[in-house]
């Protein structure tokens, strides 16, 4: 995990605060992802508890992901977002909707997860855009064939 403080971008645009949080869970830096979450925070996702909300979600669902990932064998998780479906900008609100693809090992086999959604809901506060939700909509799973 990535100790040493990470400058946050500019995010005059929806879509750079969420390729920021991306690009800090790729690097395994919960701290700079937590940085683009506004406080209260929701997250949606696949994994029990299903649902994080707060003013540590964005931490707390960091913890529990790595937690589930150890006890099943998961490693070298890397998210990709495609071009966003929807980037839907009113005033101070944004929506935004990547198609996704995550890999990882398990049990050191790769894996890669297509046909996934990453659904965010951002709010433009003084420091710029930042996230207030965020929803994984699962994909298909399958052994890369190498």
């Amino acid at each position: 995990m990535t100790s040493a403080p990470t400058a946050v971008p500019d995010t005059t645009e929806p879509v750079a605060a969420v390729r920021y949080y991306i690009e800090s869970f790729n690097k395994e830096d919960p701290k700079a992802m937590a940085a683009m979450c506004a406080v209260p925070m929701s997250i949606l996702d696949g994994m029990a508890p299903h649902v994080w909300h707060g003013p540590t979600a964005c931490e707390d669902w960091y913890r529990d992901a790595m937690t589930e990932g150890e006890h099943f064998g998961v490693t070298d998780y890397f998210v990709t977002l495609g071009e966003p479906k929807h980037n839907n900008i009113t005033g101070e609100s944004a929506y935004v909707v990547f198609p996704t693809t995550m890999t990882f090992k398990l049990q050191g086999k790769k894996i890669t997860q297509s046909g996934a959604f990453f659904t965010v809901a951002l709010r433009k506060l003084g420091e710029g855009w930042r996230i207030v939700s965020w929803a994984w909509t699962k994909g298909t799973a399958q052994p890369d064939a190498s």
